[in-house]
């Protein structure tokens, strides 16, 4: 076992160099969720030549599990611009890719033993990254050069962990007993993926499930790597359409129903929501768009909003209020009212088991690397990842859901976010010290 971690190391040292221009070369072209066809393609293509089997499309997601897809249109526009870029891989640009099936899920097989997941998000937000002098990937010539989307959050240095630890695991094959899973999920922005992977069966089965994400250096985090977390919240995302009738608003404006009242209405009264005895409880209406003209009762008006709950019981009584006020703002001014559920994720913990057995793997075999004083650190703000590790959970499964921590330029989910590159080599040890001790058999 100290021989494969010996080796493990002095693979990842040699791929410092690569690391970075994987991250690059994905931040250079950021996608946002259900749109990450030539991530998906260039991740296809590696796990393939690496000697995984690959799953994409339809084998990766489930399609009527997605949530908040794109309009057919913004797909096929993508797909067309995605050909035409630099670097796509298109021998693994399938027809479904193209129709918004995007991530991949590589597998490698190890005989008897137990099965192992690690996760990987990919996709980017949509922000429109700077670009002075000041900022980095700018200046060295690594910024967005998709309009209007920007990798703010690190899932393109996700990405470049991801191929790392399949490069690193492959190559050390011998030493693994069991089943490797790594899987590469779409649209985690808006907690929008994970349910279709986890739909597709893609947990089922899985003993151990491992996530992380890099994170900013500070006194929450005062090592290197945290190997737990717990506590991020459960959360719904809604989009609301309410629909009325248009009038002249000077000559007949008893014959309108106003959806631009109803809308206003509800985001009123979805901010007055009673919170909750039991825990934390947030909402939030994001944007609302109405109305044609100042001398037209408007007949459209559509709503972004979300509600988050400590525990997946408090988030669901958020919903279910969230629900009946919008219905009911819209009866109150005669309007037909559509609530569409575009994101979902659920309340999370880490399992201590596991987190103290990967404490203990970085402790022996990562003495480089320093544990944070608090192993297992509240979270915030919602991830899907919950999903996943949840129903890996379960049926008796364990999950942890890890940060690797990191100097950061620009706050996450802003436009000058950049982070030290150094992570990626330290995060691909650490998943692949975890998966070694994991997958090391009964004799080991």
């Amino acid at each position: 076992m100290a021989d494969a971690v010996t080796k493990m190391k002095a693979l990842t040292d040699a791929m410092e160099a690569r690391l970075i221009r994987d991250r690059r070369s994905i931040h250079a072209r950021p996608e946002t969720g259900w749109l990450e066809m030539r991530t998906s393609a260039i991740i296809a293509k590696r796990l393939t030549e690496l000697g995984y089997e690959v799953l994409t499309g339809s084998r990766a997601v489930k399609p009527e599990a997605r949530m908040g897809v794109p309009e057919e249109s913004a797909l096929r526009r993508h797909a067309e611009e995605v050909l035409s870029q630099e670097g796509t891989p298109g021998e693994y640009l399938t027809d479904e890719m193209k129709a918004g099936l995007t991530g991949a899920v590589g597998i490698l097989r190890c005989g008897e033993g137990p099965t192992v997941a690690l996760r990987f998000d990919i996709d980017a937000l949509g922000m429109v990254e700077r670009c002075d002098e000041g900022h980095r990937p700018a200046r060295e010539g690594f910024a967005s050069r998709n309009p209007g989307m920007m990798h703010a959050c690190g899932h393109d240095g996700h990405v470049a962990i991801g191929l790392g630890a399949a490069e690193v695991l492959m190559a050390l094959r011998k030493e693994l007993h069991g089943t490797l899973k790594l899987i590469f999920q779409p649209a985690e922005e808006g907690a929008r993926g994970a349910r279709a992977i986890t739909a597709a069966g893609h947990l089922d089965g899985v003993d151990y499930f491992i996530g992380s994400h890099i994170a900013p250096t500070d006194s929450l985090d005062d090592g290197d790597v945290t190997c737990g977390t717990y506590g991020s919240l459960a959360t719904t995302k809604f989009d609301v359409t309410f629909t009325g009738l248009a009038a002249h608003a000077g000559g007949y404006p008893e014959k309108g129903h106003n959806a631009l009242l109803a809308a206003a209405s509800a985001a009123l009264a979805l901010h007055a929501i009673p919170r909750h005895s039991a825990g934390q409880s947030r909402v939030n209406v994001g944007t609302l768009h109405a109305g044609t003209g100042r001398n037209v009762v408007p007949d459209r008006a559509v709503m972004q909003l979300e509600v988050r709950g400590e525990t997946t019981e408090i988030n669901r009584y958020m919903a279910e209020q969230a629900r009946s006020i919008c219905q009911g703002a819209a009866a109150m001014q005669q309007c037909q009212c559509d609530i569409a559920v575009v994101g979902e994720a659920e309340g999370q913990h880490s399992d201590v088991s596991l987190i103290e057995r990967i404490s203990a793997t970085v402790a022996r075999d990562l003495p480089e690397l320093r544990l944070s004083s608090v192993q297992n650190a509240q979270n915030w703000g919602s991830e899907d990842i919950s999903i996943m590790m949840n129903r890996v959970q379960a049926h008796g499964g364990q999950a942890t859901y890890m940060r690797v921590m990191t100097p950061m330029a620009g706050a996450q989910h802003t436009v000058g976010f950049d982070f030290d590159e150094q992570v990626l080599g330290r995060s691909v040890k650490v998943f692949c010290a975890a998966v070694l001790d994991l997958m090391k058999g009964e004799t080991a």
